[in-house]
């Protein structure tokens, strides 16, 4: 039960809204279960008697099919005397006219989930399975196995399932499909979970499992099938390179505070390594080189944080690479018929490597028979598992749901893949690969130097705790960045913010700005796109007019902004497409310290999940 527990804890920052264990007891299986935070649970096993079984499962739901209930949390009880208990990651879009199939033969419900379903399906199938093999009743523990396998046949959606039985007192049986499971391989223990995080402390060994794969663990065992019933024998292990303290607070107030303030070892950790004998490597970069000469358009598909990268990053790409860059949300691209063909290169931005939106695209870009590669955080997930190749940001865990530190692992990798593009296409000489690459590389100093001068942004944020609307102004790389800035207020403040391009304020939003409000302008570098700098100016004396408090986002000696801003923010000089980096970090900060004052949960923001894994 503790194991459980703990492992369950430091999965909280995913979002949930109910948490639950089954633990095998005696021939029985005993069942907790409670709505709201995991302490609420804690207090329901907190009078229960310690169980001897070494074998348990949990989960914290997040709701879908039916409202965050005691009785729609997880773990369900299957069969008609509930002998068994199962977990549900995912959605089963066929669960009706499962369901109807069995209360048709009396089966009992005692939830709105779709995941009850899922419960009464296997338990059916272990009966099923003890009168085949003609054995008395609770003699098919061997069984559980083939129970899922005839069960997931018949599920249509995505999900992973977890399931326990009385007649199977030595084991856990999982089943997978597009949603994440790995497991954690121990000594004289085993474990499962859909983020490494839950077993960490206790392993830093893990197994890969793949797409329609069934898993049985025993303490000294792991076995894994196909859904066809084939042994599978070349599942990738790996070593997690990163420990249980790297999911800890550390000191700060909250999990958000603690990543923004990695960021500049972050940014170092995704460039490290990465120059050999004056040239850039990518290892994990499996394409054909001549391939990649022969891309005419590439399409970076992404959801949230990750497309606001990813928008960052197309003008890094077309001003290197002279190739055109598209850049869509990942949920309505494969249903727009977009044009994508073998010379089309698909980049797939996702921190956890499960979000479904972005997992589907992928499928879609490789039925059209283009290369995809992924850029992401968590090794064994699914999204570079299916891709070409991927680039890992290697930024460690990131805990808080509102995404910072991975924010820019993300641009960061995305550089390294369009420098890596122009060095193989002939874009540049080797030198001036070198020396983008020095410049880069000093970034996480530039970081650093920002993230040292956070207290004027904290004191700017508590001064505008009572602020209803707050308005972001970008150009070119400034206009993405002014996008995430609003996002990031968004998620953890859940105040009005929107983040517009510069130069449509007289195009309509204009019209939003009265006296009083605050609105943020990312001002470009002076010394780079001169008119791009002079339009911005004037864009902050057109909203300054109108009585907007304005807080401007400038680089170090630049004066021309002094007159028209209320509060300065400084950044370190660097190249013009590099400033993203840096102009972000004041926004998140803004928005972690402005929700704090609010006294909101910054780390797990309501109604969001930190791995979208449901269409």
């Amino acid at each position: 039960m503790d194991v459980v527990l703990a492992g369950l804890a430091r999965l909280e920052y995913r979002g949930y809204d109910s948490a639950g264990v089954a633990v095998l007891d005696g021939d029985a299986v005993r069942i907790d279960k409670r709505a709201g935070k995991l302490a609420n649970l804690r207090e329901e096993v907190a009078g229960h008697e310690e169980s001897s079984s070494q074998v348990a499962i949990g989960h914290t739901r997040w709701a879908t099919h039916g409202a965050p209930t005691d009785a729609n949390a997880h773990p369900h009880r299957g069969g008609k005397h509930g002998e068994l208990a199962l977990v549900h990651n995912g959605i089963i879009e066929n669960f009706a006219p499962l369901k109807a199939e069995l209360v048709a033969e009396g089966y009992e419900f005692d939830s709105e989930t779709d995941s009850e379903v899922a419960a009464h399906l296997v338990a059916r199938e272990m009966t099923r399975l003890a009168d085949e093999a003609g054995a008395e009743e609770g003699a098919a523990g061997a069984d559980l196995t083939e129970a899922m396998r005839r069960v997931v046949s018949r599920l249509e959606g995505a999900f992973t399932l977890l399931a326990v039985d009385a007649a199977a007192p030595d084991r856990v049986v999982a089943a997978r499909r597009n949603s994440p499971l790995v497991v954690g391989l121990g000594e004289g223990e085993n474990f499962l979970g859909s983020d490494v995080a839950a077993f960490i402390d206790a392993t830093k060994e893990a197994l890969e499992v793949g797409q329609d794969q069934i898993v049985t663990v025993t303490p000294d065992d792991v076995a894994i099938i196909g859904f066809d019933g084939a042994p599978v024998t070349d599942a990738k292990r790996y070593t997690i390179e990163w420990d249980t303290t790297a999911a800890q607070k550390g000191g700060y107030p909250s999990f958000m505070a603690k990543e923004i303030h990695e960021q500049a070892s972050a940014v170092a950790d995704t460039l490290r390594g990465r120059m050999e004998n004056g040239r850039l490597h990518l290892d994990e970069m499996k394409i054909d080189p001549a391939l990649l000469r022969s891309i005419d358009k590439i399409v970076v598909v992404a959801c949230g944080t990750a497309a606001n990268a990813g928008s960052v990053v197309k003008y890094a790409i077309e001003h290197w690479c002279r190739i055109p860059v598209e850049v869509e949300l990942a949920h309505e691209f494969r249903y727009r018929d977009p044009v994508v063909t073998e010379k089309t290169l698909v980049i797939a931005i996702s921190q956890s490597g499960e979000t479904m939106d972005t997992l589907m695209a992928v499928r879609h870009a490789k039925e059209q028979g283009a290369k995809v590669v992924a850029i992401c955080n968590t090794r064994g997930s699914t999204i570079p598992r299916e891709s070409d190749a991927a680039l890992y940001l290697n930024v460690g865990p990131e805990i808080a749901v509102a995404s910072t530190k991975a924010y820019l692992g993300q641009i960061g990798a995305c550089y390294l893949l369009g420098l890596y593009l122009a060095q193989e296409r002939g874009n540049f000489f080797p030198e001036e690969i070198a020396e983008i690459m020095h410049d880069l590389e000093g970034l996480p100093d530039k970081v650093q130097a920002v993230l040292d001068n956070a207290a004027q942004v904290e004191q700017l944020a508590h001064d505008m705790a009572d602020a209803t609307s707050v308005l972001f102004l970008g150009r070119h790389v400034g206009y993405p960045t002014a996008m995430e800035g609003a996002l990031k207020l968004k998620e953890i403040a859940y105040i009005h913010a929107e983040g517009f391009a510069a130069g449509e304020l007289k195009h309509g939003p204009i019209a939003l700005v009265d006296e009083g409000q605050p609105v943020f302008i990312i001002v470009p570098s002076p010394r780079g796109r001169d008119s791009l700098h002079s339009k911005v100016v004037s864009n902050i004396q057109e909203i300054r007019a109108r009585g907007a408090r304005t807080m401007v986002i400038a680089e170090e000696g630049d004066t021309d902004v002094e007159p028209y801003a209320d509060v300065v923010i400084r950044v370190p000089a660097t190249r013009t497409l590099f400033a993203p980096l840096l102009t972000i970090i004041p926004l998140q900060i803004f928005a972690c310290e402005l929700a704090t004052a609010k006294g909101l949960d910054v780390d797990q923001p309501r109604n969001l999940a930190k791995s979208v894994t449901v269409e």
